[in-house]
């Protein structure tokens, strides 16, 4: 099976077909850095992400671009509020949230371009579109007539009639349905020279001459959130195409994080920032909780999600650790369980995906306590490769903890820890279990908890 994809255009799935073979090109819609990332926020990113290595295990040159928006009302309220320079504001928020990405093992995007050093393309593009008759200028704003463009609703679905661009009273529109591309300039707000006046831009206009810019008039795949379809992702097309780019061939959007059914927002109040959950739990076992729900259902956060995913990630932890013990360095395995392949073809079905990991991780426990190192160690390789297409391979540099400074006691204790735990599984095979009961009490009183499943036995160092 080819890989298959969800396309809000055509509200159809769809058999991928790059523009240029062996080139993939995606534009993500990336934060506007108002302030701290939460776990909302952060989705996207790493739903593009295993988009992204699915589609380089082919061998496809990955192209993606993930925009920063530097320059919004709220980044301008939010800087006056708390008395600081908006520029320094939204950088200080930019590096926030690259800390959230790296820190979760998102891949760096191929380029990560910012709204205020493009203003010269969205020039263009606003010349190009009131050559065609397609904007207008008033007053020092600039506007797209959204009449102007018979296919106008066509992505997000909404009738002409019933358009709402939440833009509230704006001086100079023909049409209330029409919406800003530049808004002139207003006294204490940065602004930028324009044939039509100073000012700055829309949020629609950045995201089209950005994406256009690195990835061409007509690229493959943009993707975002489901907020964003309309008005943002509609708008974009419409100037988009209006000029004559052919803009996005399929659109992809994930759901939200919700909380209490309601997105997560600031506004709102219900938000669970990426710092926070972090002194909480470890980034793989986050980003495990964030990219195994499949990409277009919503997650509605609570401690108790977050704990089984907690568990299920250190479920396949301690197998590839217990079959390293045993037999050495574990390879990355390429050959991957055909479930897992075609669940991964089928508009990336994380869900089904990781079911079929487990049941490898289960084989590969049931191989080690027969004492069969040669099956345990194939699934271990197995295990490895489909964990890392999905960015949580518990072996890779990123997340093996055994890399870090303290390399040297954490692989004493994992061999200790290990001899014990096969101590204790001996114990319960011969059926002693005042011995096997006593080893675990051993651990527990040295801060290690066990814990008994299917999978094997696990082991974790206690918080308290």
């Amino acid at each position: 099976m080819s890989l298959h994809l969800y396309d809000t255009a055509t509200r159809s799935m769809r058999e991928f077909h790059p523009l240029v073979n062996g080139t993939a090109s995606i534009y993500v819609c990336g934060a506007t850095v108002q302030g701290v990332p939460h776990i909302g926020h952060v989705r996207s990113g790493l739903n593009f992400d295993v988009l992204r290595r699915w589609l380089a295990r082919d061998g496809a040159d990955v192209r993606l671009v993930r925009n920063v928006t530097d320059i919004d009302d709220k980044i301008l309220a939010k800087a006056a509020e708390h008395g600081r320079p908006w520029w320094e504001w939204a950088l200080t928020h930019e590096r926030a949230f690259e800390d959230a990405y790296d820190a979760l093992g998102c891949l760096p995007p191929s380029y990560s371009p910012r709204a205020t050093g493009h203003v010269t393309q969205m020039v263009d593009l606003m010349h190009r579109l009131i050559d065609k008759g397609h904007a207008y200028a008033a007053d020092g704003d600039v506007y797209f007539a959204v009449r102007s463009f018979p296919e106008y609703g066509a992505l997000s679905g909404q009738k002409l009639d019933e358009v709402f661009q939440g833009e509230g009273e704006v001086r100079g529109k023909r049409d209330p349905r029409d919406f800003t591309l530049w808004k002139g300039a207003k006294p204490g707000e940065p602004s930028w020279p324009t044939p039509w006046g100073a000012g700055r831009p829309g949020w629609h206009l950045e995201c089209s001459a950005m994406a256009t810019e690195y990835l061409g008039s007509e690229f493959d795949i943009h993707g975002g959130g489901i907020d964003l379809i309309f008005p943002h992702h509609e708008n974009e097309q419409a100037q988009s195409r209006a000029v004559g780019d052919g803009f996005a061939r399929y659109w992809m959007h994930n759901a939200w994080v919700t909380m209490s059914g309601e997105k997560m927002s600031k506004s709102l109040g219900n938000v669970v920032s990426i710092p926070e959950m972090l002194n909480r739990v470890r980034a793989p076992e986050l980003r495990y909780y964030l990219v195994t729900p499949h990409y277009r259902s919503t997650i509605e956060y609570s401690d108790g999600a977050l704990e089984e995913s907690v568990s299920a990630y250190r479920r396949i932890e301690a197998f590839l650790r217990r079959v390293a013990q045993r037999t050495g360095v574990v390879p990355l395995g390429e050959d991957l369980c055909p479930e897992f392949v075609a669940a991964m073809d089928d508009d990336l079905s994380t869900p089904q995906a990781t079911g079929s990991l487990h049941n490898k991780v289960r084989e590969g426990n049931t191989a080690l306590d027969a004492g069969d190192d040669a099956a345990a160690r194939e699934a271990a390789a197995c295990v490895r490769g489909m964990a890392d297409l999905l960015g949580l391979d518990p072996l890779s540099p990123k997340w093996n903890e055994s890399t870090s400074t303290d390399t040297g006691a954490r692989q004493a204790l994992v061999a200790l820890v290990e001899h014990v735990l096969e101590e204790r599984l001996r114990a319960r095979k011969d059926r002693d279990f005042a011995k096997a009961d006593a080893l675990r009490d051993r651990l527990k009183a040295a801060g290690i908890a066990v814990e008994d499943n299917p999978d094997g036995s696990q082991w974790t160092l206690r918080d308290d």
